[in-house]
Formats: structure tokens, sequence, C-alpha cells
């Protein structure tokens, strides 16, 4: 099998793929899979269509788009779609869960550290880089998605308002989605022609690469031809696992239990991630930190900087939320304290991620019955355009906790702002990659903290 693969459009076939060789790029996946959605998708782009030619270009887009749709991390549910389409359930379960599962480990390796050793000059001058820098990304996250969804007054005026609401006004996250949809779809009717998306902003991109095993006019396989049976057997089994496992947690423990509430509380999120990981973090904000206080906002950032540094979904930031939970809460102990958060994180990651192979295997066959193009609805176009005005609080609850980390009475933190400052330009200006920012400014706050400690 050659490296060379879309650097010549080839003309012959690539041989067939078993599971057990699929098993292995997942896995590998796992593990590269950094610089968000974006690079994520990226990454599958140049592997699956380009080198490997599992899919065709066409039909990679065609899937795409579909996740796009969905609340959840879309390239997560793109890598479970192909694998689905590939090798049946068993495929969309094994790329799927590879995508997650290293990430995992990672994060609770590091979530165990920042817990056990957070307190070090080290470990605090490293995070005190970090911040900053974390803050420039998710203003960058906000200009991407504003520059790509704003384009008339109707959704700057949604964008604002979700702003207006989130942030002065302090309504529920849920209260901005529902809203902005019903505008969006009050403004689709009204006037069409402001809230009319393309084809997702994909179709037209479509190269051919050669001829691949999931090709533009491969039939639809068996396993993924639309049936009631079918739909009925995955809801079945899905809610199935849902119920057995929140109501073994609420047996076990009771419902008030912090694991119970946890399990109930990101199955919640888990359904209003439209826009991605930045957009339903105030959501997973006001329910962790104001109404459970099962983290501090200081955590909280600190828990999305290790996010961006590890490979998988952004949202994989809610394990850090979980582990750092279950040991502040020590629900099995102060001699557990470990045990704790792994056992908490496990659970937030289960039912976080377990709606997303609801909706791929239960919508995949739909989707696969027809290969035209899909369009976002208008009141999807108008939720994105809440997204962006959601971010931008996100981006400024940040930037306020990390200039004025005792609050407003204790000194301005000066240092911060100048990484911070930084980390921007690197960004806009020389569109340096978020790991390479986030390294670079993590240098800076160790230097930083450590000329202090030495005067």
């Amino acid at each position: 099998m050659g490296e060379n693969w879309g650097m010549t459009q080839a003309t012959d076939s690539p041989p067939a793929i078993t599971l057990a060789q699929a098993f292995w790029y997942w896995l590998k996946l796992g593990f590269i899979s950094f610089g968000g959605p974006a690079g994520q998708i990226a990454i599958m782009h140049h592997d699956l269509v380009e080198r490997r030619r599992w899919i065709s270009e066409k039909r990679f887009l065609h899937a795409l788009n579909y996740c796009m749709l969905l609340p959840g991390p879309e390239a997560q549910q793109l890598a479970i779609y192909i694998g689905w389409l590939m090798h049946r359930t068993w495929g969309g379960l094994v790329a799927g869960c590879l995508f997650v599962l290293p990430s995992l480990f990672i994060l609770v390796g590091l979530s165990w550290v920042y817990m056990a050793f957070g307190d070090l000059p080290a470990v605090a001058g490293l995070l005190y880089g970090i911040k900053p820098a974390v803050t420039a990304i998710v203003l960058s996250a906000a200009h991407r998605i504003g520059s790509r969804v704003l384009k008339n007054n109707w959704l700057w005026g949604i964008a604002v308002g979700a702003f207006f609401g989130i942030y002065v006004l302090n309504l529920p996250f849920p209260l901005i989605v529902l809203s902005a949809g019903v505008v969006g779809y009050l403004g689709g009717r009204i006037k069409p022609e402001r809230f009319a998306v393309g084809d997702a902003g994909h179709g037209a991109l479509a190269k051919n690469f050669g001829p691949a095993l999931i090709d533009d006019a491969t039939p639809t396989p068996a396993h993924a031809v639309f049936s009631w049976a079918r739909a009925g057997k995955v809801l079945a089994v899905c809610l199935g696992l849902w119920l057995a496992a929140i109501g073994g947690l609420t047996f076990a423990y009771g419902w008030d239990a912090v694991l119970t509430q946890m399990a109930w509380f990101f199955t919640k999120a888990a359904l209003l991630t439209f826009g991605g990981a930045y957009a339903v973090l105030p959501y997973v904000y006001q329910g962790a930190v104001d109404q459970f206080q099962w983290l501090t906002a200081a955590q909280m950032i600190d828990g999305l900087a290790l996010g961006e540094t590890t490979p998988g979904p952004l949202i994989m930031v809610v394990s850090f939320v979980g582990f750092v939970g279950g040991w502040t809460q020590a629900i099995f102990g102060v001699e557990s304290l470990f045990l704790s958060g792994a056992a908490a994180a496990t659970v937030v990651t289960f039912f976080t991620f377990l709606p997303s192979f609801l909706f791929v295997l239960l919508g995949g066959p739909l989707i696969e019955s027809t290969h035209g193009n899909l369009k976002f609805t208008a009141p999807l176009t108008g939720i994105t355009a809440a997204v962006v005005g959601v971010i931008v609080n996100l981006a400024l609850f940040f930037l306020v906790h990390v200039l004025w980390p005792q609050g407003y009475s204790a000194p301005f933190e000066w240092a911060s702002l100048a990484i911070g400052a930084v980390a921007a330009v690197a960004i806009f200006r020389f569109k340096v990659g978020v790991i390479s920012v986030i390294a670079g400014c993590a240098v800076l706050g160790l230097v930083w903290q450590l000329a202090i400690a030495g005067r």
C-alpha cells in the first residue's frame, strides 16, 4: 500500500480493509487527533480520502455535512459514521471509542498531576502561561465561526442578543439555544434568503483522488439501508444502555449522589453541544461551578487549558470536570481520591459521548438513502449565530478571571495580559498552531513565575 496516494491520481482500487486493520488506524488517530475539530477532520480527510482511499471525497463530505448538523463533537461522529459505513456497527463502535479513550486516559493522568501537584511552582508557572493562551484561542474560535456565519444583520442581531442574554441577564444556555432556534425558524419564513446556507460549506470543494473502497457510485451497503426494525433496535439498545447505567448509579448511590447527578447533568449537556465544545462550556460552567460546585472557576479555566493540550475532542474537558468533582467530593472517601476522580471522569465521558453513537447509528441509514447535499435549516442557522455570542461571553469570562484571578480588588496581572497578547498575535497574525501557542506561552509563564520567585 503506497504512501504517495493523493500526490498523483491513482487508477487502481485499494485493497479491502478488515476491521482489525481499521482498528489500528482508529487507535493511532486517537493519539494524534490534535487541533480541534478542524484539525481532526483535516487529518481524516488526508488519511482516508487522499492517501488510503477508504472513502471518496463526495461521500466523506456528505457524511461530514450530516455530522455538522448534530449536537456533539462532529469529528468523532464523522469517525463513527465512516467506521460504521465500512464495518457495520462494530466498526462504528471501534472508531468512536478509540477516538475518545486515549484522551480520557491522558486527561485522567494530567488531572491527577494537577490535583496532587498543582501547587508546585513549576506546574503553577506552566498553567500561568497557558491560561491567557486559552483565552486567545477561544477568541479565535469566536472569530472563525463568526466570519463564516454572521453574513447579515439578522444573524449579527441573534449573536448580539445571545451575548446580552447570557452575559447581562445570566439566562441559561438551553433557553438561549431554544430562543435562537425559534428566531431562526421565524426568520427563515419571513426572510428565507437571510437564513439560507449553501451546501454546508464543502460540496464545491470535492476532488477526485482515484477509486475508493466506498466510491461515489458504490451502492449503499446492506447494513446501511434504512429499516424501521433496525432503527427501533438501535434506539432500544442505546436507551437501554443509558437507563441501565443511570439506573445502576441511582440504585447504588441514590439520585442525589455526585455520580448520579453528573450522569444526568452531562446527558443534558451532550444534547446541547451545537457549535462544538466552546458553545456548551458556559452551560457546563453554570452547572458544575455555580450550581453543583464540583470545581472552582479557576479550575474550570485550568481544565480547558489541559484539554487544549491533549488529543481528542475538546469537549473531553468534561472528563477533567468529572475528575476534579469526584476528587473534591471524595465520593469514595479521602483515602481513595484518585479512584474517586477516575470513576467520575469515566462516568462523565460515558454519558457525554453515548448520544453521538445513537445519532450516527440511528440517522446514518437515512442519510445514506440519498447522496444529495444536505443544507443547514433556518433554525440551526439561528443557533449557530447565537453560538458566536456565547463563545464571546466565554472568552470574556476567561479574560476577567485571568487578569483579575483574585477579584477586581486584587492587583492586575500585567504579565498575563502580555502573554495573552503574544498568543493573540501568534494566532491571528501568524496563524501559529494551537499546540505551539500553548507550549510557547507555558514556557513564558514558567519563566515569569520563576523570575518572581527568585526576587
